[in-house]
């Protein structure tokens, strides 16, 4: 099983510690487009444009000039860099030993700056979205695309839960066969509508519960399904074809 994150706007720095070593993250084949990003990042960062450049506000201009140290900015494992409703709802801190090594194996975080990370990764705090257009390497998404799906079509046959959102779901392609995007619902008086920020933290505890439950991980949808059940019962599966993934609605009720 592989479930697959976006990672949080927001990033929790590290205050100290050793910086990145871009040789020691898993997925080597990505660090010469990790080595472009980091450059192109860190240019488009000095420039007088570079807050509306990257999509941001002047609140989070000290983020911005981090950014152009980023290969000497202390480091730390990316479950603890990550921040957000997301992350605090998988709430890594709290998982057993056990549970966080499988955590490390089965958990990739799709990135806008390293393209795929661990939740073990070591990596520094950045700002960069995968829908900005970053200097001369364009529309990021479309940069990382062929990479990252070559990377993900290189692991072995498994069942991907794909918890991304869109913006980060452009940036890599999966087996459709063998692929499941949750989506989540909240139902009142029996009228259905898509949450936003809610969608967020569940899918953190739909990650946190795949990963404390007992037993052997869900092989296909319907057996995504039934484990999705135990936690949420009204979960209903939509099922899909050699073209289009499946999809795994999380229905939220009062």
């Amino acid at each position: 099983m592989l479930i697959l994150l976006p990672p949080s706007e927001s990033k929790r720095a590290a205050r100290s510690g050793a910086p990145v070593d871009l040789d020691g993250l898993e997925h080597p084949a990505l660090t010469p487009a990790r080595e472009r990003v980091l450059d192109e990042l860190a240019r488009v960062s000095t420039q007088p444009d570079a807050l509306d450049a990257l999509g941001v506000g002047a609140s989070l201009a000290g983020d911005v000039a981090r950014n152009v140290r980023l290969r000497t900015e202390p480091a730390a494992p990316a479950h603890r860099v990550y921040d957000g409703v997301l992350y605090d709802a998988l709430d890594h801190r709290t998982l057993t030993t056990v549970q966080r090594r499988r955590a490390a194996d089965s958990v990739l975080v799709v990135s806008a700056l390293w393209g795929l990370v661990t939740l073990a990764d070591v990596i520094p705090a950045y700002r960069l979205s995968m829908g900005t257009r970053l200097g001369a390497l364009g529309n990021l998404a479309s940069f990382w695309r062929p990479q990252l799906t070559a990377e993900l079509d290189a692991r072995p046959v498994e069942l991907i839960v794909d918890c991304r959102s869109s913006t980060y779901a452009a940036a890599a392609a999966t087996p459709p066969e063998r692929t499941v995007m949750v989506d989540v619902f909240r139902e009142r008086d029996g009228v259905r509508s898509v949450v936003s920020h809610m969608a967020k933290h569940t899918r953190g505890e739909v990650a946190r519960h795949l990963l404390t439950r007992r037993g052997k991980p869900p092989a296909d949808a319907r057996a995504l399904l039934r484990v999705a059940r135990e936690r949420w019962p009204a979960a209903e599966l939509t099922a899909g074809t050699s073209r289009r993934p499946a999809h795994l609605a999380i229905v939220l009720t009062d």
